[in-house]
């Protein structure tokens, strides 16, 4: 796959490729998702705003250049008080995140200036480059310090330094994601109207969006990180609707799978706060979510693993081939891929 280098949400090219609840594969353009829905179903998607978490400064003990990235809220969204973070030593997202030097040993107690910001190393995780961090002064503080100070999460794929409105969806609502839940890009204001006038409902939950990569292979092989999630009670009776009219549950999104999936592990879906901290594959059972929108993923990364638990591995293999065939763009700005949860060969009938 060819990686997706401009920042541009909703290019008019844009392609789809749609994998059937039969295995079937097909090509589409983006624009017409509304195709593959119908009247009954529900499309649920991440309103969450992307946070500008990219924050230069400086180690005091050692004086050395630092890049932290704010990776993850330790309990719950918007608690600065022992955030998760990876720290990078000098350098920007111009290197690619894996060739990024580290950072100068860190220790507890360690003070990181970050602009306006100070910050405290409380704990030195596992591996190392990930910390929990506590910043001086109030949320309030904070928040007025990553205004001016922070900046987008970004890599290398991408050239041009990224805007803030270059990574919040059409939907965007309260700061909660560290890169942006991108599968919202796909959407817009007139696909939300084709749906409506479809019969397709909509619903929204907001889920913490965490870091796709972080150059380290002990910490990569473990995203994502536990996430914390909000599901409204409007959107848990939106899909006790479409479930009660044979309708079909559409995720526009892996974070709105977890977030789902997590709030209906134990008993029905429910709504409130929670923390995904599962790992979604091919072992998973699905008990929410029929479709899933999202962006073309390569494997061996989280976000392919967790399409097992959609497709078998076959099926998996088939996408791969597809994608690279038909030269779909990958990473955030890149192009879509729509994936039905299989059937099993007796029931299986397409859409």
């Amino acid at each position: 796959m060819i990686p997706a280098s401009a920042p541009a949400q909703r290019p008019a090219d844009a392609k789809l490729l749609v994998l059937a609840a039969d295995g079937g594969l097909s090509h589409a353009t983006r624009a017409g998702l509304a195709a593959y829905l119908r009247g009954g179903d529900v499309v649920v998607a991440n309103d969450a705003a992307t946070i500008p978490a990219s924050l230069a400064g400086e180690h005091e003990r050692t004086g050395a250049t630092v890049e932290v990235r704010l990776a993850g809220w330790r309990s719950r969204i918007g608690d600065f008080e022992g955030c998760l973070a990876v720290v990078f030593g000098e350098g920007d997202y111009r290197t690619r995140t894996e060739q990024r030097p580290a950072a100068p040993v860190l220790r507890a107690g360690d003070r990181l200036r970050l602009g306006p910001l100070r910050a405290t190393v409380v704990d030195i995780l596992t591996p190392p480059r990930l910390v929990a961090l506590d910043f001086d002064g109030g949320s309030a503080s904070v928040w007025a310090g990553l205004a001016a100070h922070g900046r987008p999460i970004q890599y290398a794929h991408v050239p041009q330094p990224l805007d803030l409105w270059d990574v919040w969806t059409p939907l965007a609502a309260p700061p909660a994601a560290f890169e942006p839940p991108s599968a919202g890009f796909a959407l817009d204001w007139r696909t939300r109207s084709t749906l409506r006038a479809r019969g397709v409902s909509w619903a929204t939950l907001t889920h913490a969006a965490g870091l796709s990569a972080t150059g380290d292979d002990a910490l990569d092989a473990r995203l994502p990180l536990p996430e914390p999630y909000e599901i409204p009670a409007a959107t848990v009776r939106a899909v006790a609707r479409a479930r009660a009219c044979g309708g079909r549950v559409i995720a526009i999104g892996t974070t709105v799978v977890r977030a789902l999936e997590h709030a209906a592990s134990r008993r029905a879906l429910r709504a409130g706060s929670g923390v995904a901290d599962q790992c979604i594959g091919p072992a998973t059972p699905l008990r929410v979510v029929d479709l899933l929108l999202t962006g073309t993923h390569e494997a061996g990364t989280s976000h392919y693993g967790l399409l097992g638990a959609f497709v078998n591995e076959q099926t998996l293999r088939a996408m791969s081939d597809a994608l690279d065939a038909g030269q779909y763009r990958t990473h955030e700005f890149g192009d879509s891929v729509l994936v039905a949860r299989e059937l099993p060969c007796a029931a299986a009938v397409g859409w």
